[in-house]
């Protein structure tokens, strides 16, 4: 059985980042933000910012236990030939250290972004971005090299994905993000890989024979997976996993061969346990064989609940724009 109104519960309230998280974040952001700009070195230099990964996709999910969750986000820079792609990130931690507000928190230097940390809560990575000749380019502070990179891009071709999807793709990463962190299953596989493989099942053939092939989360859910579990099990070497923007840069880095095979056997697996689940003419059988997969909190809404069963956290708001110089 599909049992959309059990999904809808389970998303709202045990997978989906809080409202209020999603709220402090953004104000926390605008606060990180507003002091780079103020900065006397550095502001000049700012020319705006844009979220980026799970936060522009809208797919954050509730950290496990008291973990933090995290988010990133661009900070656009004039570009300065003077500076190595090193002075960026040293610059941008530099300017929040002379804040009195941030030098007293853990602000750490990480390879491609400065991390600020909030203790017990998230963590926020700032991203220093420059364009040099039409393209844009993150600093690699390991290698003091500029990376092409188009966040933007690739949140674009996730939202033309997700829409295309009925919006139940950023539901169905949700899910297999939980899957991944609270249930432990194919512990390894980082987000953005996820994300990509997940997106390219989104396709818009699989839909003229059946056009109700991502018609709810459930439905959606099974044939992304089993769509996957077919890709996967073609290739039984690791396949180069490219950024979807177009940028030219491929994510074969964030995972091994390894990590890989365990990767595709997971997904093989829950093909199976959810194609059972979402057959299974008995209700009883049905909610057990969907609760194997994703633990107590898939359950019936209480009669009293709401008729919307997402609790579909709020667009994020749009960034400042970058035609601007900070003032």
């Amino acid at each position: 059985m599909q049992l959309a109104d059990h999904f809808g519960v389970l998303l709202r309230d045990t997978v989906n980042l809080s409202q209020f998280r999603l709220d402090t974040l953004d104000d926390r952001v605008s606060k990180i933000y507003s002091a780079l700009q103020k900065d006397g070195d550095l502001g000049p230099r700012v020319l705006g910012m844009s979220k980026q990964g799970s936060w522009a996709h809208r797919t954050i999910i509730s950290p496990v236990g008291e973990n933090e969750f995290d988010a990133d986000f661009m900070l656009h820079l004039e570009d300065d030939t003077t500076w190595t792609p090193q002075d960026f990130l040293t610059n941008v931690k530099s300017a929040l250290m002379r804040n009195s507000v941030y030098r007293s928190m853990t602000v750490n230097r990480k390879n491609r972004c400065v991390r600020v940390v909030y203790a017990n809560s998230c963590h926020i990575d700032i991203v220093p971005a420059i364009k040099r000749g039409g393209l844009e380019y993150v600093a690699n502070y390991k290698d003091n090299l500029w990376e092409a990179t188009d966040p933007e891009g690739f949140t674009r071709w996730m939202k033309e994905k997700d829409d295309l999807a009925g919006g139940n793709l950023r539901r169905v990463i949700r899910l297999m993000k939980f899957l991944r962190d609270h249930r432990g299953s194919f512990t390894g596989t980082r987000s953005v890989i996820l994300t990509t493989l997940l997106g390219e099942q989104v396709q818009a053939h699989r839909t003229l024979g059946d056009a109700g092939y991502y018609k709810n989360v459930p439905t959606s859910l099974v044939h992304i997976i089993e769509d996957l579990d077919t890709y996967l099990s073609a290739n039984p070497t690791k396949p180069v996993i490219m950024d979807p923007s177009g940028s030219g840069a491929s994510f074969d880095h964030r995972w091994t061969q390894e990590t890989y095979t365990y990767f595709r056997e997971r997904i093989h697996a829950h093909a199976a346990e959810m194609r059972a689940a979402y057959d299974s003419s008995s209700k009883d059988d049905s909610v057990a064989k969907w609760k194997a997969q994703f633990g107590e909190g898939f359950k019936a809404p209480s009669s009293s609940e709401a008729s919307t069963p997402f609790g579909e956290p709020k667009s994020p708001p749009a960034a400042p724009s970058l035609s601007g110089r900070a003032g």
